[in-house]
């Protein structure tokens, strides 16, 4: 856990918006160069974790035209800079996962960003599961997290992003 919880939000107000910075930068350089590594641009979407969950969902929300990503997939994300947020009327398809178990007690996060894309009638995916704790990632724990990725490849097929 983290011990001096005021200090961390005084440091996080001032980081996030930077790393969001990086994030938004991130895709649409990818979507710019995408074509000479064989991507269509209308593919690129952008995944992160914990704190990289919270740099993708400010992508979800701060995106420019030449800069939005096809999707979106903040995992565990952290953070709540999103909070007053609205989401853009062409919102990428969202999915999103974590444990009930996180150390870092994200998953309001997780039901937040679920809840404002229900809201706006965007496509939105949620999985919750009940043990992984904080950064299951990848890694095999005989849980149903770790079968999360699968979900998530479910989720690319029926988003159609899987197809040539």
């Amino acid at each position: 856990m983290i011990e001096d919880r005021p200090k961390f939000h005084e440091m996080a107000v001032r980081i996030v918006p930077l790393a969001i910075a990086d994030g938004l930068a991130a895709v649409a350089y990818v979507r710019r160069h995408a074509s000479e590594w064989g991507v269509s641009p209308d593919r690129v979407g952008i995944i992160g974790f914990s704190a990289g969950g919270a740099v993708t969902a400010g992508v979800a929300f701060h995106y420019a035209p030449e800069g939005r990503p096809a999707f979106v997939a903040p995992i565990y994300a952290g953070g709540e800079s999103f909070k007053d947020a609205t989401v853009p009327d062409d919102a990428p398809p969202m999915f999103i996962a974590a444990a009930t178990d996180d150390q870092l007690g994200l998953v309001p996060t997780s039901l937040a960003l679920y809840e404002k894309w229900t809201a706006a009638h965007k496509s939105v995916e949620l999985h919750i599961y009940a043990k992984g704790g904080h950064g299951f990632g990848m890694r095999k724990q005989n849980l149903p997290t770790d079968r999360w990725i699968d979900r998530f490849a479910d989720w690319l097929e029926f988003q159609g992003w899987l197809k040539n």
